[in-house]
């Protein structure tokens, strides 16, 4: 399913955005959209990504908080913790993406437009919930977002 590494791209770069710009979310994938072009598969899945992640971020951003030592959100860079947003989104609300796919995928995100040390934080950071998530026995990709 290659369309879902260019949606999780084109998420990151919208994510990024938005942690800058003062617009709505439907703004910026608009904006994005108008800008670039996509196959329909990838918009849908970008868009879900999208708006998961920013719309939930506070709940998400509180779940990587608890699980990054010595690492304020503040400290975090912008593409590292729009990775980890979008990867704790799909952990939690993505059925049909099995955990590892997802943890894969976010590491190699940030390998590619992280910091040389991103893949390794983000890895670190996403063990450890998923981990913690496991000990709770919160089900994957079975949650209901919050309204």
């Amino acid at each position: 399913m290659r369309y879902r590494r260019k949606a999780r791209e084109v998420a990151l770069q919208v994510l990024y955005a938005l942690d800058i710009l003062d617009i709505d979310v439907r703004e910026a994938l608009n904006l994005f959209w108008i800008h670039h072009g996509a196959p329909e598969e990838v918009r849908a899945f970008a868009t879900t990504l999208t708006e998961g992640a920013w719309r939930h971020r506070q709940a998400l951003d509180e779940l990587i908080q608890d699980c990054s030592e010595n690492w304020s959100l503040e400290r975090m860079s912008r593409v590292d913790k729009g990775i980890l947003r979008m990867a704790v989104y799909e952990l939690l609300y993505c059925p049909d993406i099995p955990p590892k796919v997802t943890l894969n995928e976010a590491i190699d995100l940030g390998k590619i437009f992280g910091s040389e040390n991103s893949g390794a934080f983000i890895n670190g950071i996403l063990d450890a919930l998923y981990a913690k998530l496991r000990e709770q026995n919160v089900p994957m990709g079975t949650q209901t977002p919050p309204t």
